[in-house]
């Protein structure tokens, strides 16, 4: 009778499939794919004495001085408020992330007048980094990477556009111009999303990320890298400040 009882069970219920074999067959789970999310917000300030940036002389260029006639146009390699805010600093956090959509739309750098804007970007592997001129004269872009970031191309007059994907990770991209030695902009290039560019009041935010204890780095072009530890808690915002001297 027992046997027959198991005979009839084993028919409703299909073969047994041993637990080892459902574990191989189920699809894997992506570490951070559905995990709660904070937010970090910060402040960046120079503390000191606040330096002066160098005039351009654009009269090295009769085309550039004519578009910056009446302008005293400064290298602005310190952007500072009076307060002492301080602008294009690159934040980026270190650690292990589960992929994420690279974005569709591009990040664009603007030649206008004869200077990049922004100076300081952040872009993802992968995602067009999109270089237009508006100056009807000869610009050329040339990047200076040690990863394999490399491009050198003309833009001879107003309205074009030069689209790259950078295919490795680099921090800090550095574009220059070969007819127009002060024109300066750098990019930052990472595989995720969890970046930011301090803005004119020294502000910055890095959102949607994942719940966990990271490492913070800030980049600046002149003063340097900054590392501090950050914790993000699911829901919740972090506040952390970030403060450069001045220094000689």
């Amino acid at each position: 009778m027992r046997v027959l009882q198991a005979c009839v069970l084993a028919s409703l219920i299909g073969p047994v499939v041993p637990l080892s074999i459902l574990a191989l067959a189920s699809p894997p789970q992506t570490r951070n794919a559905t995990a709660p999310t904070g937010t970090i917000r910060g402040h960046v300030v120079l503390t000191g004495a606040l330096p002066g940036n160098a005039v351009i002389r654009m009269g090295m260029d009769p085309k550039c001085a004519e578009l910056n006639a009446g302008k005293r146009v400064i290298q602005e390699a310190v952007a500072v408020a009076a307060n002492g805010s301080l602008a294009n600093v690159f934040l980026r956090l270190e650690g292990t992330f589960s992929a994420t959509p690279v974005p569709a739309e591009p990040v664009v750098i603007d030649q206008r007048a004869c200077v990049y804007g922004p100076r300081v970007v952040g872009v993802r592997v992968g995602q067009v980094l999109r270089i237009r001129s508006d100056d009807d004269l000869l610009h050329n872009v040339h990047s200076s990477s040690a990863s394999g970031n490399s491009f050198n191309v003309s833009q001879p007059k107003a309205g074009i556009v030069f689209d790259y994907k950078p295919s490795h990770e680099e921090v800090m991209l550095k574009l220059g111009c070969d007819v127009h030695r002060w024109m300066t902009a750098y990019v930052g290039v990472l595989p995720h999303p969890y970046f930011s560019v301090s803005g004119r009041d020294g502000s910055f935010e890095i959102a949607r990320v994942p719940a966990g204890t990271y490492t913070m780095r800030a980049w600046h072009e002149r003063f340097g890298d900054q590392v501090k530890p950050v914790t993000v808690k699911a829901g919740g915002v972090t506040t952390l400040d970030l403060s450069y001297p001045a220094g000689p």
